[in-house]
């Protein structure tokens, strides 16, 4: 699904220049769990976001699904994310006066044709997350464990062909952690492809290969069985 070569970012600030990712080779299968590991400034969080098209690299080759990424303008960058590609975040970034399933319809707006079943389809996915009781609560309403519950369920809406989870849980207690950890176990049970970025060991652990991140490289792979 996922092959990249050679990929480097640089960032600019006037005359300075940072080197973020320094030729980076990867490839993902279909229905693979892979965890990107590494403490704050690796290069984690920046390879996420050129994998889900919400950055471009400066340098370097990405074809994700057999399609040249680096070739796509803004527009066709956009759709891509929208149609093939679901995000959950540390921060659940929830309308906050709309209702969990408004929340979750949202990514259908922009969609290039409007199912019909969207209504069934975002109550089935808040059902699955375990929320089939809170429909039409607001996010201050909820925990913050069901409101990443909702996220991940918006992030599954369109159903994308790969999961990007940045930091999942981040902002949740140890229970609400393990909860939406194995919800994560659970999509990749599905086919998902999911791919997670963490700075935690235990976090990392959940996933099938787990790749550690040194200095915008890799430094070493572990394949789990």
């Amino acid at each position: 699904m996922i092959q990249l070569h050679a990929i480097e970012k640089t960032f600019r600030n006037g005359g300075l220049e940072t080197s973020v990712l320094k030729g980076i080779d990867l490839r993902i299968d279909e229905g693979e769990y892979v965890a990107l590991m590494g403490t704050s400034g690796t290069g984690k969080s920046t390879l996420m976001n050129i994998l889900g098209c919400l950055d471009r690299a400066t340098a370097g080759r990405y074809e994700f699904d057999g399609r040249d990424v680096v070739g796509l303008d803004d527009m066709e960058l956009s759709r891509l994310r929208n149609e093939k590609i679901g995000f959950v975040f540390q921060q659940f970034h929830l309308l906050p006066r709309s209702s969990a399933l408004t929340n979750v319809m949202l990514p259908l707006v922009y969609a290039q044709e409007y199912p019909k079943d969207a209504r069934q389809r975002a109550e089935h996915l808040l059902a699955m997350v375990g929320l089939k009781d809170r429909l039409h609560y607001l996010p201050g309403q909820l925990s913050g464990g069901q409101q990443q519950r909702v996220a991940i369920a918006r992030a599954l809406i369109n159903r994308p062909r790969l999961v990007l989870a940045d930091e999942p849980t981040g902002n949740l207690d140890r229970q609400n952690a393990v909860d939406i950890l194995a919800l994560f176990s659970d999509l990749h049970r599905q086919g998902h492809t999911v791919v997670l970025v963490t700075h935690d060991p235990d976090v990392a652990a959940n996933a099938r290969r787990v790749l550690q991140m040194i200095d915008g490289r890799f430094a070493g792979e572990e394949v789990r069985t």
